[in-house]
């Protein structure tokens, strides 16, 4: 292939622009193709990955394998993640897209005004499960792999594209498992985009995440009924005075970081176990959660500590026995830097093709960008999305599947 003239950049980004039908035809195969994993009642990607690998070997991209890890709770005995590669003039470093393939159930049928798993066309949308979340960002990068290829052009660095499995049920059988097992695929100047989140209009860079800690908080007590309630203890009443205590921890991790929205940590209780059946009974066990989005530079060691401090004054006062456990535990990984190669560029492309000034902001939700960057290596989480994962009724754009395989054209060529 001939190294890429700026005129012949310019064609690759027309090609793409030319390609809705291709967008609709992509998205209606996957649309079909539910790809549940065995934690959400169905039988895992290899349907979906084995139509992935035969269409992009079948669109000539020179390099397509496939990585599974093994999970004995799907048919296959293993969940496949999907990876392609188009060689560049610089062998040496790589531009990768990862985007998920598995994606979880519809829901409710009766809030559907269609079949969820036939796509559905309105003009420039696209309805069905997964059309967002997250095959608008497999679309995108199978676009520009094909366009390289029909246009017969070498990039000027390896694209590389990674379709993984397992992203909905906490990646232990996706990117995980492919960033741990496989570390050899990625170097350590190679740039990461994973198009699986962001805002209508593309302006959202997404480079950092808080820590993220949801604690399952047991309050012990003694059961009794209501009329003595000297022949108890109420766990209730001590379950109230420590989730209004726990509001203590915003003084106590009180740092700002302007990168994040909101730009301080966040303690929520947020769920209720059901205590006593009848009003007349005075509980004796209350369960509730508490979620936690806290600042990078604080350790959830702190965090966990500062919990129990405020635990035992509620069980000094109260005479309840008070536990608590982690049902998740994040601890945040580095940003990527502001003014990395991949930001950079990502700034430039994104203003190209949607007039936007992107902003490189931290959320409070974790992603799979982590898993790499963690490792080490500079991942931004982008795409143009309607930002509606998991709803009913989900939709996708044309356009913005066009319009994000230009971004990453951009990126790639810049």
């Amino acid at each position: 292939m001939p190294s890429p003239t700026p005129s012949a950049t310019s064609a690759l980004l027309d090609h793409i622009a030319a390609q809705g039908k291709t967008v609709v035809e992509l998205q209606r195969a996957m649309v079909a193709i539910p790809a549940l994993g065995p934690a959400n009642g169905g039988p895992g990607e290899r349907e979906k990955a084995d139509f992935l690998i035969e269409y992009l070997k079948s669109a000539g991209i020179p390099e397509v394998w496939e990585i599974v890890a093994p999970d004995e709770r799907v048919p296959s005995g293993g969940r496949p993640s999907v990876a392609a590669r188009v060689p560049g003039a610089d062998g040496s470093r790589t531009f990768w897209i990862i985007s998920h393939i598995d994606v979880v159930p519809a829901g409710d049928p009766d809030l559907w005004n269609s079949d969820p798993f036939a796509l559905r066309v309105d003009g420039d949308v696209l309805i069905g499960r997964g059309v967002e979340d997250n095959q608008q960002g497999v679309v995108s990068s199978i676009l520009l792999a094909r366009g390289l290829v029909d246009r017969g052009l070498t990039p000027p660095m390896n694209l590389g594209l990674l379709l993984v499995a397992d992203e909905e049920t906490g990646s232990r059988h996706g990117l995980d498992y492919v960033a741990e097992h496989h570390p050899e695929l990625f170097g350590p100047d190679d740039m990461i985009l994973v198009p699986d989140f962001g805002e209508d209009g593309g302006a959202l860079l997404e480079v950092a995440e808080k820590s993220m800690l949801w604690l399952k908080i047991t309050v012990n007590g003694k059961q009794c009924h209501a009329s003595r309630p000297d022949q108890g203890v109420n766990t209730l009443t001590a379950c109230a005075d420590l989730i209004l205590r726990l509001r203590s921890l915003h003084r106590t991790f009180a740092a700002v970081d302007e990168l994040f929205d909101p730009p301080h940590s966040t303690f929520e209780a947020t769920m209720k176990e059901a205590n006593v059946p009848n009003v007349n009974t005075i509980p004796g066990r209350d369960v509730f959660y508490l979620d936690c989005r806290v600042l990078p530079e604080y350790d959830l060691a702190e965090v966990e500590g500062a919990v129990r401090a405020v635990a035992d004054g509620v069980q000094a006062d109260y005479g309840v026995r008070i536990d608590f456990s982690p049902v998740q535990r994040e601890q945040a990984a580095p940003p990527t830097p502001l003014d990395s190669d991949l930001v950079l560029r990502l700034t430039d492309a994104v203003r190209e093709v949607y007039g936007v000034a992107p902003q490189p902001k931290g959320i409070g939700g974790g992603t799979v960008a982590a898993f790499l960057r963690r490792r080490g290596h500079m991942a931004v989480v982008w795409a143009n999305l309607l930002d509606n994962p998991h709803q009913p009724n989900e939709r996708g754009r044309i356009s913005a599947a066009l319009g994000d395989a230009q971004v990453m054209a951009r990126v790639l060529f810049a």
